[in-house]
C-alpha cells in the first residue's frame, strides 16, 4: 500500500457531510446494483456500503465484505447485526487475496482503495478472477484534483490511467459514471 487509510479514523467514514456527497443507495443503484446480485465490496471499510448493498441485493443476494483489517470487517459485522442483515460475508482478506473462489460475484465494488494500493494491476487481476463471466467491476475513486478533504492531489489517480490499468487487465469496456464534483465512478465490465 502507498498510503493506507489508518483504521483509528474509521468513524471519520460516516459523517454527514459524507452521506451528503455519497449516498450510499443512490449510487450503487445509478451504477446498476439489483435485486439478486452477489458483490465483493473489497475495502468495505466500515460497511458504508456494505449495508446498502446487501438491503438492495435481498435475500437473493449476497455481500462478501472485504477488508485486510480486522477491525475494518469487525465494525461492518457490529453494524450489519444491528440492522439485521443476514446476508453479509464480513472476510478478512490479503491486500491481494480476496480469499474466495473464482467467479463468486456478478458485482465487484472497489471504492477509495485503488489509489492507496502499491500493486494496482495485481489487485484488479484478482477483482476480476473473483468476477462471473458476466460481472461488472466498479471503480469509485476522487477527482484528481485539489479539495478539503480527502487525500492530497498527488496521491489521486487520473481517469485515464484507472481505465488504462482496467483495459491492460482484460476488462472489455469501460463506462464513466458522474458521481459528484469530487468522485468518478468508472464500470469495467468482463
Amino acid at each position: 500500500m502507498t498510503n493506507r487509510f489508518d483504521s483509528g479514523n474509521k468513524n471519520r467514514l460516516d459523517s454527514p457531510k459524507r452521506r451528503e456527497a455519497l449516498p450510499p443507495y443512490e449510487i450503487l443503484r445509478k451504477l446498476g446494483l439489483q435485486e439478486g446480485n452477489v458483490v465483493a465490496d473489497i475495502g468495505c471499510g466500515i460497511g458504508y456500503f456494505s449495508i446498502p448493498a446487501a438491503d438492495i441485493v435481498g435475500s437473493k443476494g449476497l455481500v462478501y465484505a472485504m477488508d485486510i483489517e480486522l477491525e475494518m470487517v469487525e465494525e461492518t459485522e457490529r453494524r450489519a447485526a444491528e440492522y439485521g442483515m443476514i446476508n453479509i460475508r464480513p472476510i478478512v482478506t490479503g491486500e491481494y487475496d480476496l480469499k474466495i473462489e473464482d467467479s463468486m460475484a456478478s458485482f465487484a465494488f472497489i471504492c477509495f482503495v485503488l489509489h492507496e494500493v502499491r500493486e494496482r494491476i495485481r489487485l484488479l487481476y484478482e477483482a476480476k478472477r473473483i468476477l462471473k463471466n458476466d460481472g461488472k467491476l466498479v471503480v469509485i475513486e476522487w477527482r484528481k484534483k485539489e479539495s478539503d478533504w480527502g487525500p492530497p492531489e498527488e496521491q489521486r489517480l487520473e481517469i485515464g490511467e484507472i481505465k488504462e490499468l482496467l483495459i491492460n487487465c482484460g476488462f472489455r469496456e469501460t463506462i464513466e459514471t458522474e458521481i459528484s464534483s469530487d468522485f468518478l465512478a468508472i464500470t469495467a465490465l468482463i
